[in-house]
């Protein structure tokens, strides 16, 4: 299959060298994108507000990484007009086979969005559990200059779902996690959260009380994505100045955050930096 666009914004090597990369944890989440509306006006708002640069890659002139001190964070796609997606930050899962995971996804009563896909670098499924949550499964080499997730990169996804019991044997089985593998992650169940780890790090929290049906994206089952920053009131502020709105802030357990909406209703959330595993509200 050839490349053509996709929730995976970024996933392709944007240098277009062969890179002999470290693989990401088995099982563990390796990259997130936003799918966007104006590519323009996502770089304007994410760049004030979490300071980050872009530059393009092989993916074409609608998509970008996203880069802080030089290193990539995430990608951006405008393509939510296009193929009428949501705007949406959506994480992805690093897996050696994406075909097996697919099946595997399939198998769970879970369903495919989009894929396989295939990119110079990889392949990638985009796809939703059987609650709602949409997340995506990578297959390939990851973005030059990547800070591996286990090694505490710069972003941190959060479960919020139904049962977190329930999403955790889902996950599980499709990411083979605690399958013994001295390459995969492991998963415990810390302070009413599934705690998912890759060796000492965590790499995602799952918890429960998400409300299938409910009409606010935010209470409904979805994964939300945190980038660490310094300041988080201060970037908060920055977020509202430029159109975005507040939904919520605090500290919580695993310190300060704040969840935001970018202008065209994207959900994302700050965290301050230095926080293991992700703060923010209980799920």
């Amino acid at each position: 299959m050839t490349d053509q666009p996709s929730m995976s914004a970024g996933t392709a090597d944007t240098s277009g060298e062969v890179l002999d990369l470290p693989d990401a944890p088995r099982g563990a989440p390796c990259w997130v994108s936003l799918t966007a509306r104006d590519l323009q006006e996502a770089e304007k708002f994410y760049g004030a507000v979490l300071g980050w640069e872009f530059r393009s890659t092989s993916l074409g002139e609608h998509f970008v990484v996203a880069l802080r001190n030089g290193k990539p964070v995430a990608g951006i796609g405008a393509v939510a007009t296009d193929l009428q997606f949501a705007v949406v930050w959506t994480p992805y899962f690093a897996v050696p086979q994406v075909d097996d995971a697919a099946a595997r996804i399939r198998e769970r009563s879970a369903t495919i969005a989009l894929g396989p896909v295939a990119f110079a670098s990889g392949r990638a499924v985009v796809a939703a559990d059987r609650d709602g949550a949409v997340f995506g499964v990578w297959d390939g080499r990851l973005p030059g200059g990547w800070e591996a997730w286990h090694e505490r990169g710069p972003v941190v996804v959060r479960l919020r779902t139904r049962d977190a019991f329930e999403a955790a044997i889902f996950y599980g089985g499709v990411l083979q996690w605690a399958d013994g593998r001295p390459d995969g992650c492991t998963v415990s169940y810390e302070n009413e959260e599934v705690v998912v780890r890759s060796g000492s790090s965590v790499v995602a929290r799952l918890g429960s009380g998400a409300v299938e049906a409910a009409p606010d994206p935010v209470l409904r089952p979805h994964w939300a994505v945190q980038f660490a920053v310094d300041d988080v009131a201060h970037r908060a502020e920055a977020a509202q100045a430029l159109g975005g709105t507040l939904i919520s802030s605090g500290t919580s357990g695993q310190g300060e955050y704040a969840e935001l909406r970018d202008p065209d209703g994207g959900l994302f959330t700050i965290i301050g930096r230095g926080t293991e595993g992700g703060a923010g509200p209980a799920a």
